[in-house]
C-alpha cells in the first residue's frame, strides 16, 4: 500500500483467485474451508484440489474432495495457487506456511469469525468514509502503519502484509498498558489463560473479575481461579443488555452468542457487573461493539485502560474504534497485531 490509505497496489483476493492461471488448491478443510468453498462456488471458481500439512493428511474425503499432500498435488497439477483455509499462532506452523507460499503463490480470502461481510470493491467503497476517520484517530505511527497493513491483507489477502506489522505484546504491556495495582476485569477469560497474562504482566493488582459464557469452560476457569487470591468468576455472557442469550451445545473455545438456539445463558453489562475497572481485557467473540454499548458509563466514569480484541467481525478494526471514540474522545487509542496467521490477534489498546 502507498502513502493513500486507499491506494492499494493489487486486485482484491477474490478477483486474484478468479483470475489465477494456475489450478486452485485449498489448503485446510475446517470450518473456514467450507465456507471458503462456498464463496467461490457462488462466484464461479473452480477449486482443483484441497490439501492438508503432512501430518494431518489422510486422505480423507472432504466436500467431493480427497484430501491430499502437497507432493501428491504438485505432481498431479504442476504448480498451483494456494487458499489458505485455516489458522495458527503456532510458529512452527506458521513458518511451514511461509514455506508454502515460497513454493507456491499462496493468498488469504479474508473470512471474519463472524458475519458474512468481505473486504472486497463493493466493501471498501461502501465504508471508506468510516475506514479513513478510523485510521484519523490513532495514536502513534505504529497503529497507523499497522492499520494500513491490515487493510491490505483483508483486501489482496496478500501474506506478507502480515510479517511487517506484527510485534510481540512485551511492548504493548511495557510501553502503552503498563499494569499495576489494577481491578482486572477479563471478558472471555476461557480457562484462565488471559489471567495468568495480566498476572504476567503486572506488578501487582487490586481485584480479577473473570467472565466467561461457556459452562464447561467457566469450570475449568473456577478452579483456576480457586489459587488466586482476590478473583472472582462469573458465568455469562457480554452483551448490550441484561437477559439470557444462546450458544452453541458444542462451543469450545469460541463460544459466539446467538439470538436463538444451543444452550441458554445469561447476559449482562459491563456496567451491570459494577466492579469499576481500571482495566479491561475483551475477547467475545463479536460482541465487542455490544459490550462497548453496554459499558458507556463505566467508560465515562472510570477510562479503564483497554485491550480489545479488534478481528472478531471484517469491519472491526475500524467501527470498533470510532464506537469507542464515540463514547470517550480523549481515549488514545493504538492498534497492534501480534503473531498469527491469518490476521488475528489484533487488537486496540486504549488509555
Amino acid at each position: 500500500m502507498k502513502n493513500d490509505l486507499f491506494q492499494l497496489n493489487a486486485p482484491n483476493v477474490w478477483t486474484a483467485l478468479a483470475e489465477s492461471r494456475l489450478p486452485l488448491v485449498l489448503y485446510g478443510m475446517g470450518n473456514a474451508a467450507d465456507r471458503v468453498l462456498d464463496i467461490l462456488t457462488r462466484r464461479g471458481i473452480r477449486v482443483a484440489g484441497v490439501m492438508a500439512s503432512d501430518d494431518f493428511c489422510r486422505y480423507q474425503p472432504f466436500r467431493g474432495f480427497t484430501v491430499k499432500k502437497e507432493s501428491d498435488l504438485q505432481r498431479e497439477l504442476g504448480d498451483f495457487t494456494v487458499a489458505l483455509c485455516f489458522g495458527s499462532s503456532l510458529p512452527d506452523v506458521m513458518a511451514h506456511i511461509r514455506e508454502v507460499a515460497g513454493r507456491h503463490p499462496l493468498l488469504v480470502p479474508n473470512i471474519p469469525v463472524v458475519g458474512d461481510e468481505l473486504m472486497d470493491d463493493e466493501y471498501l467503497i461502501r465504508h471508506r468514509a468510516e475506514i479513513a476517520e478510523a485510521f484519523s484517530l490513532l495514536a502513534d505511527e505504529a497503529s497507523r502503519r499497522v492499520f494500513r497493513g491490515v487493510l491490505d491483507f483483508y483486501y489482496t489477502g496478500r501474506l506478507a502484509c502480515l510479517s511487517r506489522i506484527e510485534s510481540d505484546k512485551d511492548e504493548v504491556f511495557g510501553d502503552i498498558l503498563r499494569l499495576h495495582d489494577e481491578r482486572y476485569l477479563d471478558l472471555g477469560a476461557y480457562r484462565g489463560d488471559t489471567v495468568d497474562e495480566f498476572l504476567h504482566f503486572t506488578d501487582g493488582y487490586d481485584r480479577i473479575v473473570a467472565v466467561e459464557p461457556n459452562p464447561k469452560n467457566f469450570q475449568k476457569l473456577s478452579n483456576h481461579l480457586a489459587k488466586i487470591e482476590h478473583s472472582t468468576a462469573v458465568n455469562a455472557g457480554i452483551a448490550d443488555r441484561v437477559g439470557n442469550m444462546y450458544i452453541a451445545k458444542k462451543a469450545g473455545r469460541m463460544p459466539i452468542l446467538t439470538e436463538r438456539d444451543g444452550i441458554e445463558i445469561p447476559v449482562t453489562t459491563v456496567d451491570a457487573l459494577a466492579c469499576s475497572p481500571t482495566y479491561i481485557k475483551v475477547d467475545i467473540e463479536g460482541m465487542e461493539d455490544a459490550m462497548l454499548c453496554g459499558a458507556v458509563r463505566t467508560l465515562r466514569e472510570h477510562k479503564p485502560k483497554l485491550n480489545l480484541a479488534a478481528y472478531h467481525r471484517t469491519g472491526d478494526f475500524f467501527s470498533l474504534i470510532l464506537r469507542l471514540h464515540s463514547i470517550r474522545p480523549d481515549y488514545k487509542i493504538h492498534l497492534r497485531k501480534h503473531p498469527y496467521i491469518p490476521c488475528w490477534d489484533l487488537n486496540l489498546y486504549a488509555i
